[in-house]
C-alpha cells in the first residue's frame, strides 16, 4: 500500500512545489489540506484545484472560521492574552487548530506522514510539531524548508522544471501571515530594526493619523464571552469580524515590536489586530469591575503564563488545560457592558456597567452619601504597616540593614 503524506497547504509557491517534491522524496501520495481561519484572499476552491493540478492525490479545504473564533480566539479574550504584554498571538492561535485538522485528515485518508512549510528559524515549526506529537505521536513529520534546506530559488527552479501551474514571478518583499485574529508582517527592510514601517505594510487598519470622526461601540459580555455589539446579538466570529472592521477603520491595533522567539533569537514583527486589541481592552475593563482583587491579581499571572504557553506551541499541554479550567471559573461573573471610543489608533474605555459589579458608589464616593467608615482606617493602616515598622526598628538598633 502506498504511503500518504498529509500536507498543510496554503496555495502559495512553497507548499505547491512541496506536493511533487514530497512525492519524489518519499514515494508517497500527497493529500493537501487547506484550512480557512479567516485569512481571506484567494477562493479556497481555487486553492483546492491548484493542489490537484500540482499533483496531489486528494485535496480538501476546511472552513474553520467559526471554530477558530469560538475555540481559539475566544479563550484568548478571556485570558487577556498578550505575549510580552503586547502581541495578541495572531499566528500562534491558528496553529493548534490547523494541527487538529491535519491529524483528522491523516486518520481519514490513511496518512502516515505530515508535512508543513515552516523553516528552522521560526516558532511555527515548534507549534506544528509539538501539537502533532501530542495528538498523534505515531505520525512522522517532514518539513522540506528545514529538513532538505529548501530555498525559494530552489522552489522556483523546481516549479519551472515541472511546469507547475503557479506564478513564480510574484514575490512580496515581506513574509505575511494573516487570519481572523490579525495580521503579521516580517522580513524585508523590516529586518533593520531602525527602519520604520510604511503604510504599504498595512491591510487590516487605516492610517490612525487620518482625520475622521470617532466611533463609539458598546460590547456586551456574558461570562467573558462577547455576545452583542451595540445591542445586536453576535457569535464570537461575528464579534471579531465587526470589531476588525470598526476598530480597523480607526487604525486600532497596530504593533511594531522586537519579540523573543522560542528558538532563542529576537525578531522584529509588525502586527495589526484591531478586533483583538479592542475586545481584549473591553474584557480587561469588565474584569476590573467584576473580579475580586486577589483573584484579579492572581489571574494576571495566569494570563501571562497562558499567553506564553500558547506562543511556545504548548496549546495541548497539561498546564494549559489546567489554566483553562482556572480561567473558566474566574469568568463566571464577567458579564456586563463596556463602552469603547475608537479613534486615532486607540480603543479607549469610556463606560462600564454590570449587575455583577463590585464597584459600590456609596463606598467609593467622597461626597454626601459616603458609606465608607473612615474611622476603621487608622487601625488598619497601623496593623498593615506593623511588620515593616518592626523591621525598620530592628535595622536601626543593629546599625542599619545588612546587605
Amino acid at each position: 500500500m502506498t504511503e500518504r503524506v498529509v500536507l498543510a497547504y496554503s496555495g502559495g509557491l512553497d507548499t505547491s512545489v512541496a506536493i511533487p517534491y514530497l512525492a519524489e522524496q518519499t514515494g508517497a501520495e500527497v493529500i493537501a489540506v487547506a484550512v480557512d481561519v479567516g485569512q481571506g484572499g484567494e477562493d479556497l476552491n481555487a486553492i483546492r484545484q491548484r493542489a490537484l493540478d500540482c499533483g496531489a492525490a486528494e485535496s480538501e479545504v476546511v472552513d474553520a472560521r467559526d471554530e477558530f473564533a469560538a475555540e481559539y480566539c475566544l479563550p484568548a479574550i478571556r485570558a487577556n492574552a498578550l505575549y510580552m504584554d503586547r502581541y495578541p498571538l495572531v499566528s500562534a492561535l491558528s496553529r493548534p487548530l490547523i494541527v487538529k485538522h491535519l491529524v483528522a485528515a491523516a486518520k481519514k485518508h490513511g496518512g502516515t506522514i505530515v508535512s508543513h512549510g515552516c523553516t528552522g528559524k521560526g516558532n511555527d515549526q515548534v507549534r506544528f510539531e509539538v501539537g502533532l506529537n501530542a495528538l498523534a505521536p505515531d505520525l512522522k513529520i517532514i518539513a522540506p524548508a528545514r529538513d532538505f534546506a529548501w530555498t525559494r530559488d530552489k522552489a522556483i527552479a523546481f516549479a519551472e522544471e515541472k511546469g507547475l501551474p503557479i506564478d513564480v514571478s510574484a514575490k512580496s518583499p515581506y513574509s505575511i501571515d494573516q487570519n481572523l485574529w490579525g495580521r503579521a508582517v516580517e522580513t524585508g527592510f523590516l529586518e533593520d530594526i531602525w527602519n520604520g514601517p510604511i503604510e504599504d505594510l498595512y491591510s487590516y487598519t487605516a492610517d490612525p493619523a487620518q482625520e475622521r470622526d470617532a466611533d463609539e461601540v458598546v460590547i456586551t459580555f456574558d461570562a467573558g464571552v462577547p455576545v452583542a455589539v451595540d445591542g445586536e446579538t453576535v457569535t464570537p466570529y461575528q464579534a471579531i469580524l465587526e470589531l476588525n472592521r470598526r476598530a480597523g477603520a480607526q487604525g486600532v491595533g497596530r504593533l511594531d515590536m522586537v519579540e523573543d522567539r522560542l528558538v532563542g533569537i529576537k525578531s522584529r514583527e509588525v502586527y495589526e489586530a484591531p478586533g483583538a486589541i479592542a475586545l481584549i481592552a473591553a474584557h480587561q475593563e469588565l474584569e476590573a469591575v467584576t473580579v475580586e482583587r486577589d483573584l484579579a491579581r492572581f489571574k494576571r499571572g495566569v494570563d501571562q503564563r497562558w499567553g506564553e504557553l500558547v506562543y511556545d506551541g504548548l496549546w495541548f499541554s497539561p498546564l494549559k488545560k489546567s489554566l483553562d479550567a482556572f480561567i473558566d471559573d474566574a469568568q463566571q461573573h464577567v458579564s456586563g457592558e463596556v463602552r469603547l471610543t475608537l479613534h486615532g489608533g486607540r480603543a479607549t474605555v469610556t463606560g462600564r456597567r454590570s449587575e455583577a459589579s463590585l464597584y459600590d458608589f456609596g463606598m467609593a464616593t467622597y461626597d454626601t452619601g459616603d458609606t465608607f467608615d473612615q474611622s476603621l482606617a487608622k487601625g488598619f493602616v497601623q496593623l498593615w504597616g506593623l511588620p515593616s515598622k518592626m523591621a525598620a526598628a530592628r535595622d536601626a538598633r543593629l546599625g542599619g540593614p545588612r546587605s
